[in-house]
């Protein structure tokens, strides 16, 4: 048991945990995720930890599949293997766990999900980074409603995601007088894509909705642009993942998606050159906002672990967490209210992909 408890919480060292997507429709987003955490780590390892100890990650794959989310953090938490943990992916894969770490007062920083459903009052544990999945719906919708766009085809992941984003879209439709022509399931792994695609052109959009993800919506994207080329597509910041943009290829071209990150290819940004600099030292170059994410995150944990001092606890940590106010990773800031939910961005833009995957506005 000494072992144990030595790897989730030692005198020279400290292990958080991590469940989420190492394989299936959203592995390749999970492994650039990781890189960017361990890029952080690796960095602040090379100067002495924080407060003395080393930093180490506990990665457990789940694959996306929700049930095993909730048995990777019980074996992490049971086995004594992670202090805290982060980076939780998907948004029933967090909701899974969050009666779990609420119990047993384990803080959770940077769940990869921007669901409403996720974000109470109540939750004392979870420290959320990124923006709403709401307020990316809310930029999308402007977005269509100011290039004249009607006719709106939805299309979503058939799962707790895909159906709660769905609701906020048809919500920010209604705000703006617009309803959608129709609302299509698409399912996890993309295997019906090719039938959706022609049943969402049977329907005459004048722009489609993207409420997917990974892999099936590359299978998607793919079917809709070999029937319908100039189609008008829109997405938010989970649909098109940098692992999937080689699939794509000129698919891509012209596709808008919201963005809750600046653009880690951007050096404009302090935060994002130290980001490129120390993804580098991991002798990894690719920059993308998997990984970023990853690397934001990570930022934010080790400075909550900094304020909560060399005597360290869970309490203290989930107390050092709710006090930041401010952070400021260089040209690019992050901060919590002080009561939940603990929100630490609103950050959201949009992007518009040329032929080669990269940001052309």
């Amino acid at each position: 048991m000494a072992r144990a408890a030595d790897e989730a919480l030692g005198p020279q060292q400290v292990t958080l945990g991590c469940s989420l997507a190492m394989t299936g429709p959203l592995g390749g987003a999970g492994t650039a995720h990781v890189a960017g955490i361990k890029a952080a780590f690796r960095a602040v390892n090379e100067n002495g930890g924080i407060n003395g100890r080393n930093l180490r990650l506990a990665v457990r794959d789940d694959a996306y599949v929700a049930t095993r989310t909730l048995e990777n953090v019980k074996g992490l938490l049971d086995g004594n293997a992670a202090f805290a943990l982060m980076s939780c992916m998907g948004t029933a894969n967090t909701a899974a766990i969050l009666p779990l770490i609420e119990q047993a007062g384990v803080p959770c920083v940077g769940p990869v999900t921007g669901a409403a459903s996720l974000r109470r009052p109540d939750l004392r544990q979870v420290f959320h980074v990124r923006a709403s999945y709401s307020d990316e719906a809310i930029r999308v919708v402007q977005q269509l409603v100011s290039m004249g766009l009607k006719d709106i085809a939805l299309v979503y992941l058939d799962n707790p995601f895909g159906k709660e984003v769905l609701r906020d879209a048809e919500a920010a439709l209604s705000d703006k007088g617009l309803k959608s022509i129709g609302q299509f399931a698409l399912a996890v792994n993309g295997a019906n894509a090719g039938e959706l695609s022609q049943q969402v052109l049977a329907a005459r959009p004048g722009a489609v909705l993207l409420v997917t993800t990974g892999s099936a919506n590359t299978a998607l994207v793919l079917a809709l642009r070999s029937k319908a080329g100039g189609l008008p597509m829109v997405g938010l910041s989970v649909s098109v993942i940098a692992s999937e943009l080689p699939r794509l290829g000129a698919a891509a071209k012209g596709m808008a998606m919201t963005q809750v990150f600046p653009d880690a290819e951007k050096t404009k940004l302090a935060a994002v050159r130290q980001y490129q600099a120390e993804m580098k030292a991991l002798g990894d170059e690719h920059y993308d906002a998997s990984s970023f994410e990853g690397w934001v995150n990570a930022q934010m944990m080790m400075e909550g672990l900094r304020r909560a001092g060399r005597d360290l606890s869970r309490d203290k940590l989930r107390q050092a967490l709710a006090s930041i106010k401010r952070l400021d990773l260089g040209d690019y800031s992050l901060g919590y209210a002080g009561a939940g939910p603990f929100v630490a961005s609103r950050f959201i833009e949009l992007a518009v992909m040329g032929a080669d995957g990269h940001r052309v506005g």
